[in-house]
């Protein structure tokens, strides 16, 4: 009887030892989801023109001051510089003001595998883009890949889940149509149109547009948006690449009989096309053909991202993400 109750003793301590390391291994490989955000940029080189970026992130941070914000640039050439320049001691040196994230900034790509690689598998990646065209389009791109790897055990899956934000004049599809978010983007605009009225003079928006993408249909729906909202000021909108270009809208203001505008980029920042291509000095430059047209110009050297009202476009389409995926950001 005192084997049996001995060896009855021992395998009850065999199996209680054996569930334990069965519950030690499970401990191992539960996996506790953590959130973030990347912020994904064209991005500038122009040191001012961050502000537009900075004040994007601010309120993203505001809105959710436990959730980790990342800044990426979606634009090669912008990081090949700014890569440059943070190896460069005496640029360093002369622009302490710029962020650390800024000049070392990466691209999404390497965004997402930094926060992956720190434990977080639950990202929304926000594109501060304006359209849906060839760099919002190629970001999609990139997410769709990742999510597209699959592991032979599903907890080692490198993603709980990563998705994609709406740019500021919304995309394709049912659930957030587009036309809501442009007439969004049209009443966060308001003091553009204020400053316009008080100027008398039409109101004149350079978008970047894409030769590769129909971008400019969203920007002419914009554009008819904001003359209704805005009926008192007259709104125009070109771009420096695609439909409709500059030759397209000095037709429409010549047409119109245009006198005198403000002249403002459709960018989230005023960066070299703002400063070059709108209202620099060179012959080409949209102010030197306006202003030989017999048009007076009042150009406006900022972004729109450093206007709160048009930063929050991209907090609710970040929450919008968040919450068709069942994502809960803090």
């Amino acid at each position: 009887m005192r084997f049996k109750s001995t060896l009855l003793t021992a395998t009850a301590v065999m199996v209680l030892v054996m569930f334990g390391a069965g519950l030690a291994t499970a401990s191992e490989h539960k996996r506790t989801h953590k959130n973030a955000i990347v912020l994904a940029m064209f991005g500038t080189t122009v040191e001012p023109a961050l502000k537009g970026l900075l004040n994007i992130r601010e309120e993203i941070n505001k809105a959710y001051p436990g959730t980790p914000v990342r800044i990426a640039f979606t634009s090669n050439i912008i990081r090949r510089i700014w890569q440059k320049r943070a190896k460069d001691p005496g640029y360093r040196q002369a622009h302490r003001n710029v962020p650390a994230d800024i000049l070392h900034v990466q691209g999404p790509l390497a965004t997402i595998a930094n926060l992956q690689d720190m434990g977080y598998d639950t990202i929304v990646v926000q594109p501060t883009h304006i359209a849906p065209a060839e760099e919002y389009l190629d970001l999609c791109e990139y997410v769709r890949g990742l999510n597209s790897i699959k592991t032979i055990k599903a907890r080692f899956m490198p993603f709980h889940k990563l998705v994609v934000g709406r740019p500021a004049l919304g995309t394709f599809g049912p659930r957030h149509p587009y036309e809501k978010d442009i007439k969004a983007v049209v009443k966060a605009l308001a003091s553009d149109a204020a400053l316009a009225k008080k100027e008398h003079a039409a109101l004149v928006y350079m978008g970047h547009g894409n030769d590769y993408f129909p971008s400019g249909g969203s920007y002419l729906q914009f554009e008819e948006e904001m003359r209704k909202a805005y009926p008192d000021v007259m709104t125009f909108i070109g771009t420096v690449e695609g439909f409709p270009g500059l030759d397209d809208l000095m037709a429409k203001l010549k047409h119109a009989g245009i006198k005198k505008v403000v002249l403002k980029p459709m960018m989230v920042v005023a960066g070299d096309h703002a400063m070059n291509d709108m209202a620099g000095p060179d012959p080409d430059s949209w102010k030197s053909v306006m202003t030989k047209a017999g048009i007076k110009v009042v150009p406006i050297l900022h972004g729109l991202g450093e206007q709160d009202a048009f930063a929050q476009i991209f907090v609710k389409h970040a929450a919008d993400a968040a919450a068709d995926n069942g994502i809960k950001l803090q």
